[in-house]
């Protein structure tokens, strides 16, 4: 478990003087919420890169520090991960530019996230609340939940959410995830945290329904 930010600090800064090209991180998931003093500890480290060989040249810098390569297993294997790193306590979750197949790091996505750090070969960014948000919504990972609600809790901008749901589904063709994203902001709402986009959600998800609908009458 990582219980500092500080700790993936250091690593990075380790990393570093692995590597000879420079390469951008942007950072989703639990080390997010543990910078911002919204989780106590992690232990995973989830990482997006969008350039391959960015991608390829990172995990090469880690397979050097003694990192080594595991298979995904249970949930994970869902989330599209091109790679799982371990060592000792710190265990690194690649991704390629995707999240769950389609879910991309968009151009907003990465316009919103923040950089935290800048080495000689690394740039760290942080995702935005938001985007980690809408991420988590879409996994099925234990504790994705009570992240949502700590994000919640702490504040969110409810209208960026909504606009990159609609921009995913509509530049991915899959307008099911409405559905599932649907489902689990139902659950946050019997656990007592406000959706103020709720209504939106609920427009889109019968409009998928009725045109499943309308689709199944054609074909019958």
């Amino acid at each position: 478990m990582i219980s500092q930010y500080k700790q993936i600090e250091d690593l990075f800064k380790e990393v570093n003087k692995h590597l000879t090209t420079c390469v951008n991180l942007y950072t989703i998931g639990g080390a997010v919420l543990l910078y911002h003093g919204l989780k106590p500890s992690t232990k995973d480290i989830d990482l997006i890169l969008i350039d391959k060989d960015e991608l390829n040249n990172f995990h090469h810098a880690l397979s050097s520090m003694q990192f080594q390569t595991t298979l995904p297993t249970g949930p994970y294997k869902k989330l599209n991960l091109s790679k799982i790193l371990v060592r000792e306590d710190f265990r690194i979750d690649l991704f390629f530019q995707y999240v769950c197949k389609k879910f991309i790091l968009s151009k907003n996505m990465q316009k919103r996230a923040k950089r935290v750090q800048k080495l000689d070969h690394i740039e760290v960014y942080l995702c935005s609340n938001e985007d980690i948000f809408v991420f988590k919504t879409f996994t099925e990972r234990k504790g994705d939940l009570d992240d949502c609600i700590s994000l919640a809790k702490r504040g969110l901008r409810w209208n960026i959410i909504l606009d990159e749901l609609k921009h995913q589904i509509q530049t991915s063709g899959e307008s099911v995830w409405i559905t599932w994203i649907a489902e689990r902001l139902d659950i946050l709402e019997e656990r007592g945290i406000n959706i103020p986009i709720m209504k939106e959600i609920n427009k889109l998800r019968d409009n998928y329904f009725d045109n499943l609908e309308k689709n199944n009458i054609k074909n019958c």
